[in-house]
């Protein structure tokens, strides 16, 4: 066997750092034994899901039950020992602890004996969930309260007959001494740490459902998680960022259902000052374009539907104003045809779209001079500029918009998986199709990608040593492209008929052409061209995206180009349920392999505490490995991989005496 040899001269002062953290050869070995054995564990489990908009409770509950994860550990592990409605009953306690130990509380006859055969339970089912993990990993995700009694009862078995008193008495004396719902909680919590490694979101947090901001109160909690932005997601951060037409749209989406909690609730904007100016312009009007869409759960009172409707609109035409202005100051974007208010003959109530003139439904447009239509009045410029300063001041709207910076891209690889939001721009011929985001700035795949995102970042500095205050503007300035421009790889579509929508009946105006990407995204050798085109590494190697939810009931299958592109559109959007059939699909990776998980609509954490409900799924196998995932398969395995070959290094520089090893100071733990 020949010894590997190494440039120490080169390495010296790496080696000399890394000396520092193992100054011994034991040091060095012992590490190198801890990482060689974390490198032979199973793969963590990583979940993935998309386009949760606002839809909190159902976004919590998958969460929870880590997409049927946890129920298939219970069922695994109990069998036929337990009858179905007590694995349901686990399940729930697991997901909702606090809530579901006052309901038993108040049934229970003998609660202290419900508490002995309960904690053995959850003792099994979070050692399996733990069983993947190095002890060291586990300790850190338990709670300081309880953190050596469940390092004791995961590790010490019941089974052995030397053990069982010692078990047994861990466990009468947190019953005996009124810690049992405490400990209870605690134990829940850390099955629910441990059963997902990775969360990856797939974008479009935002829009539509009642609570965007517990979404994101919620993975500012989590533990691990990364984002790739969505379109609705670029729409907020561009109405942090000051954007007025950004502003106006994520108003006008969160009017149109009627679901104003994350705006006035969630970040504190008032939007008085619009509703005294939408019944002052439009208290005539019935705005009958602009009722919101609204469930049977919850209705409106007719008042509310007046108020309502006024507002939607006196921002829309706003917003048609502002999207107009932004246009024309940007040529490149190639977006004229979309200055409609230029296209309206105000006189006769029609309009020229695509060549065609169409009668509008309503021409009642108070605040539009027809000579300077995209031009705002005075008190649509006086509110503006208050909205303006309430989206880019409120503190907890900036701190949601960093964590999405933070934790977000525009893509992702991860574990041989190409991780985007919505689309890959491609010509007619399936070629990458060049995009031109600045001035003589042409970009296609991968680099359109990361420049879109530096671009995204840029608007959020303020340095003026990186950029000038033209350029940041333009930064700003863009966030509109990326939400509706016909070659943003957020979109990709030939409109957004948004205008068209509102004020005409043809459905033939409301066609948005999708872009080539969407018609060949099933076409293996496209999927193939994409993923070499960012650098995914063969073998096993797939697309996983959302945006375009997937219409179960016309036959759609999410699983294209032979398996190896996933559309995972959450469908959490109540508003999409009817359109699909479902409520959408979440992924889930596991050490053996990739399975689908298909959900039907979410009825209510209430429902499921009380009764027991879950959200009824599907699993789907979409590849399964004959051999288990270490983790030395995954990207995590190529940096211990790396490390390891530094040790040794390390190791050979002490042998050969070119280093001299150092006293231990504090012994490193495993």
């Amino acid at each position: 066997m020949t010894l590997k040899q190494y440039d120490l001269k080169k390495d010296e002062r790496y080696l000399q750092l890394l000396s520092k953290s193992f100054p011994t050869i034991a040091d060095a070995s012992t590490e190198i034994i801890n990482l060689e054995a974390i490198a032979h564990l199973p793969k963590g489990t990583e979940h993935f899901l998309a386009d949760i908009h606002g839809e909190y409770q159902a976004f919590q509950h998958v969460l929870k039950n880590a997409s049927g994860n946890i129920k298939r550990k219970v069922n695994e592990l109990f069998g036929d020992t337990l009858r179905n409605a007590e694995k349901r009953e686990l399940c729930t306690l697991i997901y909702y602890p606090e809530q579901k130990l006052e309901l038993v509380k108040h049934t229970e006859k003998d609660i202290n004996d419900w508490y002995h055969i309960t904690i053995y339970r959850l003792v099994e089912v979070c050692r399996d969930v733990s069983s993947k993990y190095t002890r060291s990993k586990v300790r850190k995700a338990l709670p300081t309260d309880f953190s050596y009694i469940i390092q004791e009862l995961l590790h010490e078995h019941s089974d052995d007959k030397d053990k069982t008193d010692y078990v047994s008495a861990i466990i009468h004396t947190i019953v005996t001494t009124g810690r049992a719902d405490d400990f209870i909680i605690a134990i829940c919590e850390v099955i629910q740490r441990l059963v997902i490694d990775q969360l990856h979101i797939l974008g479009d947090v935002y829009d539509r459902g009642p609570g965007a901001h517990i979404v994101m109160d919620t993975l500012k909690r989590y533990h691990t998680w990364d984002i790739t932005w969505g379109n609705h997601d670029i729409l907020w951060m561009g109405a942090c960022a000051g954007n007025d037409a950004c502003i106006c749209n994520v108003i006008r989406i969160a009017l149109r259902y009627a679901n104003m909690a994350t705006i006035e609730d969630g970040y504190g904007i008032n939007l008085i000052q619009l509703a005294t100016f939408a019944m002052d312009i439009y208290g005539n009007d019935p705005c009958e374009e602009f009722k919101p869409k609204v469930s049977k759960d919850n209705p409106l009172d007719e008042r509310s539907m007046t108020l309502t409707s006024q507002m939607h609109k006196a921002i829309s035409v706003i917003q048609f104003k502002l999207e107009s202005q932004l246009i024309k100051r940007h040529p490149l974007w190639k977006m004229n045809d979309r200055c409609l208010l230029e296209a309206i003959d105000y006189k006769k109530g029609t309009i020229i779209v695509d060549g065609k003139e169409y009668k509008m439904r309503s021409c009642n447009f108070p605040t539009i001079d027809p000579k300077h239509p995209d031009q705002l009045t005075d008190e649509e410029q006086a509110l503006i500029d208050r909205l303006h300063q309430s989206f880019t001041s409120s503190e907890k709207l900036r701190s949601h918009i960093r964590s999405l910076l933070r934790h977000g891209c525009m893509y992702n690889i991860v574990n041989h998986n190409l991780l985007y939001h919505a689309s890959i721009p491609l010509t007619a011929d399936g070629k990458l199709k060049e995009v031109e985001i600045g001035p003589g700035e042409k970009l296609k795949g991968k680099e359109l990608l990361y420049q879109t995102g530096m671009k995204i970042r840029a608007a959020f500095q303020m340095n003026n040593d990186i950029q000038t205050a033209e350029e940041h503007q333009d930064a700003i300035d863009f966030f509109l492209y990326l939400w509706c421009g016909p070659d943003s790889p957020l979109f990709d579509k030939s409109k957004m008929a948004t205008f068209e929508r509102y004020f005409l009946t043809e459905k033939e105006t409301h066609h948005e052409e999708k872009g080539y990407y969407f018609s060949m995204r099933d076409n293996e050798q496209i999927a193939d061209m994409i993923m070499d085109e960012f650098d995914v590494p063969k073998p096993n190697r797939h697309i996983i995206n959302g945006h375009v939810p997937v219409h179960v009931v016309k036959g759609e299958n999410p699983i294209k180009a032979n398996g190896k592109l996933m559309v995972i559109d959450g469908g959490f959007s109540q508003a999409y349920h009817k359109e699909t059939g479902i409520a959408g699909y979440t992924l889930v990776y596991h050490s053996r392999g990739f399975q689908l998980v298909q959900h039907e609509p979410f009825t209510s954490a209430e429902d499921a505490i009380k009764r027991g409900t879950d959200i009824v799924s599907t699993i789907q196998i979409v590849e399964m490995n004959q051999h288990r995932i270490r983790v030395q398969d995954t990207d995590k395995g190529l940096e211990l991989k790396m490390q390891i070959e530094a040790l040794k290094e390390l190791l050979y520089a002490y042998r050969s005496g070119f280093l001299t090893e150092q006293e231990r100071k504090n012994p490193p733990k495993l």
